[in-house]
């Protein structure tokens, strides 16, 4: 796993319903038809703005006439609502992080489907049966207004140091703001067993004033309304990129960051499960890929891909990477994401100033 990643991130990139309803995974044939013919694919958690969804869905629209609609939602939300719904379900597909993956099949709400390019996909990031399997990774980064900061952090010792308020985000729901924490647990000395370094560091901005609790989403940062915001570096590049590439810079803490990943989970009540399958099998395409790239994100198949120059240019610099770090342990991580949300509340939250 540690190889995998680390190659990945030094080198450039160049790279219920009855049986008979569901198409057979390896018949493509078969699967556009019936994808074609459910003619929609409702999605959750998958914006136009996150990984370059939007290009995407767009070619799934121009490709297969699938018509698409998009509710953004965090990863919990999105598991709560197929589990809610079932048989009424209202969404076919979801994009969570990778540790809700394995506790969307616990919690019984997906199916399997295997695109063909399933064996390009390393063991570590798919499940065996194919209820998930992440489609990109992306690493921790900060995201640093220019304008209202001027001493830019590169660092999260930089971060304790600073003047500036930090906006993470709520970590009891949201993936990227979890990965947040364990990210600065790792820089600080902790890991997914220990988060206390991360949590006290945390604490410490909230006495001072500094945590912010506003949303680190593109138009909470275009308003100016965050000065410094820990986000995935493919969000991070997209919003620098869309407000105004000169005014933030992005960057990866030099003492430690985490990189984990995505994965669509498809809704086992899905209304239209072979064009969700289909959604799945191009995500993992070449072209797929590629379109995940054009958003910043990095691709699970990076290997095997070749990709254009300005995708290529869109991206930080190997060198940004050296103390990027997997996730060591996922079960430990799952347990201890789970227990976050308390965590957070007893030991950071309680000390915001009001």
């Amino acid at each position: 796993m540690k190889s995998l990643f680390a190659s990945v991130l030094a080198s450039a990139i160049v790279v219920s319903f009855s049986a008979s309803s569901w198409a057979a995974d390896a018949d493509l044939a078969a699967l556009e038809k019936s994808a074609r013919a459910e003619g929609q694919v409702n999605s959750v958690g998958m914006p136009d703005s996150w990984a370059n969804w939007k290009g995407t869905w767009e070619d799934i629209t121009s490709k297969y006439g699938i018509k698409h609609s998009d509710t953004d939602m965090s990863s919990a939300q999105e598991i709560a609502k197929f589990a809610a719904e079932k048989s009424n379900a209202s969404a076919d597909i979801g994009d969570v992080g990778a540790s809700f993956g394995p506790l969307a099949v616990q919690k019984g709400v997906t199916q399997p489907y295997k695109p063909s390019t399933w064996d390009q996909i390393p063991d570590w990031a798919k499940d065996k049966d194919g209820h998930w399997a992440l489609a990109y990774t992306g690493t921790i980064a900060f995201i640093i207004n220019k304008d209202q900061v001027k001493d830019i952090p590169h660092s999260w010792a930089d971060l304790k140091k600073g003047k500036y308020v930090v906006t993470i985000g709520d970590v009891g729901i949201a993936a990227q703001a979890a990965n947040g924490v364990l990210a600065a647990s790792y820089a600080l000395g902790g890991n997914e067993k220990n988060l206390k370094p991360a949590l006290d560091f945390f604490s410490d901005l909230a006495k001072e004033g500094r945590l912010g609790v506003t949303d680190p989403v593109i138009a909470n940062i275009e308003k100016g309304e965050i000065q410094v915001a820990v986000v995935w570096d493919f969000n991070g590049l997209n919003y620098r990129d869309q407000i105004d590439r000169s005014r933030f810079e992005v960057v990866i803490p030099s003492d430690g960051s985490i990189t984990s990943g995505y994965t669509t989970i498809i809704n086992k009540f899905a209304k239209h499960p072979n064009a969700a399958k289909l959604a799945r099998e191009y995500i993992f395409s070449d072209a797929g890929q590629i379109n995940l790239a054009r958003g910043y994100a990095r691709p699970i198949r990076a290997e095997h891909l070749t990709l254009p120059e300005d995708v290529q240019a869109k991206l930080l610099p190997s060198s940004e990477y050296k103390n990027a770090h997997p996730i060591a342990d996922q079960a430990a991580w799952d347990k201890a994401s789970k227990a976050l949300p308390r965590m957070w509340q007893e030991n950071v939250i309680i000390n915001m100033k009001q």
